[in-house]
């Protein structure tokens, strides 16, 4: 796991999955509120580091950390695995599966209940055969082999209040409009008939050259999505959604105008907390405070 400031999720996590993973692993970007605290009563390994991007923030965590299982598995604060998930995934690894990589369903919530959406989202990999496409936002596990699908689903608790949600995307508007200004290049080569990543770094090429695209959107939410079956708070987030495309859009275009490049959104103290600094891990990885790298 990631963290940035995440003591509201992270108990529920950790409990999620304790007495499941065979180890627990967190890089921690600086954090400022309770989660070391956290991470640390559950006897968990945390390191920290401060925040570059997030494509690079995991792959230092594949590169450095001491994993030790056959099997990683990618894992967000606010994600929970469902007890059919766990089984399934248990009885695949007894298999000696022929993929080095699994996908499976995320199901989406808001305003406290779930919705019907669901994303399609690749998340266990055997260990050494994943790296992440180095971009500042909405990376990429990249897979040296074969894939398959597995039936079962993630819950994926977005945020605990609107609040939230509307800082959250506020950072992550401003780092696609970034990247879609400085011509950063994408987590895979855009091809329409290429795999099913590729189809989507295509479709985001070439998403604001698409004539009425908020419009299609909206309707590609509401019924491919099915986000109609969930009524007024479907067709709520359906809209909510389109904002976040429209925002990339205007922040870019502000970009243009203005001539000024916006700075990365940073909620980092840079302050290590000197337990974890201290620790025999934090060692391993090679990160003090002379060295952040």
């Amino acid at each position: 796991m990631l963290t940035l400031n995440e003591e509201i999720n992270l108990p529920r996590a950790i409990d999620n999955i304790k007495n499941w993973a065979e180890e627990i692993f967190i890089v921690d970007s600086c954090s400022s509120d309770q989660t070391v605290d956290i991470a640390l009563e559950n006897g968990i390994n945390i390191v920290q580091r401060p925040f570059t991007n997030f494509g690079d923030q995991w792959n230092f965590a594949l590169e450095k950390l001491p994993i030790k299982t056959e099997w990683v598995m990618k894992l967000d604060p606010d994600e929970r695995l469902s007890p059919e998930l766990m089984t399934e995934i248990e009885k695949l690894l007894k298999t000696n599966p022929v993929c080095n990589g699994y996908s499976m369903d995320l199901r989406l919530w808001f305003i406290g209940k779930p919705l019907h959406v669901k994303l399609h989202l690749l998340r266990l990999w055997r260990t050494g055969k994943c790296k992440f496409s180095n971009v500042i936002v909405n990376e990429h596990p990249i897979i040296d082999g074969s894939l398959g699908k597995l039936k079962n689903f993630m819950e994926h608790h977005d945020s605990h209040n609107l609040y939230h949600w509307y800082e959250k995307q506020n950072r992550y508007t401003t780092m696609e409009a970034i990247m879609k200004f400085r011509g950063d290049k994408l987590s895979a080569e855009p091809k329409i008939f290429g795999s099913a990543l590729q189809r989507r770094m295509f479709l985001k090429k070439t998403f604001y050259k698409i004539p009425f695209r908020y419009q299609l959107q909206w309707l590609y939410e509401i019924i491919v999505h099915s986000a109609w079956k969930d009524g007024v708070r479907g067709t709520s987030w359906a809209r909510l959604r389109v904002d976040v495309m429209r925002t990339i859009e205007l922040k870019h275009k502000e970009i243009l105008t203005t001539g000024k490049t916006p700075s990365l959104p940073k909620n980092i103290s840079r302050a290590y907390d000197q337990r974890v600094l201290s620790s025999p891990l934090q060692k391993i990885v090679g990160i003090n405070n002379t060295n952040q790298s």
